[in-house]
């Protein structure tokens, strides 16, 4: 194993940590019944939502950056170890699916690659030279935005990354559930979710976790609606890859042109599947070019082109 380019820390560092504190509400959890550690759970639980409200302009600061730079046609790259690097990888599968967006648009990085998401690659995380590595086999530009996902705040592999990306020149986005983290000198916009001690110490796939998830939910949400791919909030843009996506499809397109569901299936067949250039080309009367050019001329957005003014 090499080296991992890091200094020793103490012994006692973690102890500093919020997510490694004992949590005294669970100090005798395992002489709890079944039905008292899931109310206890659910408790610890209900803390979550506000830790990441306190966020909210971090997220939405964030959330802008990341829409302006799809927009220039930059990407998305999340890095993590462990549970979080699971989830940022999780989180850019879904988007293709959800938005038709290509897969080189959001991509999750994990120390230890592909392997780590479904076991553990001892010392992976350890190493900064790795997250440079990661990102340089990405072709990282000055376009993209790199988010680096680390519940502790000092990850070497996430922080070598974001050394890396600065370099570059890529926005760099740190999300943590520690206040005043080693992340934090490395992140043009730092979203730290106080999440508070775990009920299982250190055990950061849980409030972490699901704090976590609920952030990347948020920046992708919110970033594919600020670039055009919702309709309020109908999944205009997704991608039909299954029955019942091609089932939502339909009804998307039958609800809001008001054709029944078999011609808007027939509707859908004429403009290769895609939702938002059969909704235009039904509603403004067009050829299916027409709609996708249309379309293409108010940036993907539906309603601004049904709002055009040159019917």
């Amino acid at each position: 194993m090499p080296k991992s380019g890091v200094d020793p820390q103490p012994p006692d560092m973690l102890n500093n940590l919020t997510t490694e504190a004992r949590n005294p509400e669970s100090s005798e959890i395992d002489s709890l019944s079944a039905l008292e550690i899931v109310r206890l759970m659910n408790r610890q639980d209900a803390l979550i939502a506000a830790a990441v409200a306190a966020q909210a302009e971090s997220i939405a600061a964030a959330i802008d950056v990341i829409a302006d730079r799809f927009r220039a046609g930059g990407r998305l790259l999340y890095m993590g170890a462990g549970t979080s690097g699971r989830l940022g990888v999780l989180d850019a599968s879904e988007c293709p699916p959800t938005f038709n967006t290509p897969p080189e648009m959001v991509v999750g990085l994990i120390a230890g690659g592909e392997k780590a998401l479904t076991r553990a690659i001892e010392g992976a995380e350890d190493h900064p030279e790795f997250g440079q590595r990661d990102l340089a086999d990405k072709e990282l530009s000055d376009q993209d935005v790199v988010m680096g996902i680390a519940t502790s705040g000092r990850t070497p592999y996430v922080i070598g990354g974001l050394r890396f990306a600065n370099q570059v020149g890529a926005f760099t986005i740190g999300l943590s559930c520690n206040a005043d983290c080693e992340l934090s000198p490395h992140c043009k916009i730092m979203i730290t979710p106080v999440v508070g001690p775990e009920v299982i110490s250190g055990s950061t796939r849980m409030k972490a976790g699901t704090a976590t998830k609920m952030v990347l939910n948020m920046l992708t949400t919110g970033a594919m609606v600020r670039i055009g791919k919702t309709y309020g909030n109908l999944m205009v843009d997704l991608r039909a890859t299954n029955e019942k996506l091609t089932m939502r499809s339909c009804q998307i397109v039958a609800e809001l042109t008001g054709v029944p569901p078999l011609e808007a299936h027939r509707l859908l067949d004429r403009c290769d599947g895609e939702v938002k250039t059969a909704i235009v080309s039904h509603l403004r009367g067009v050829t299916a070019q027409q709609a996708r050019q249309q379309l293409s001329e108010c940036d993907g957005h539906l309603r601004r082109a049904l709002q055009r003014d040159d019917a």
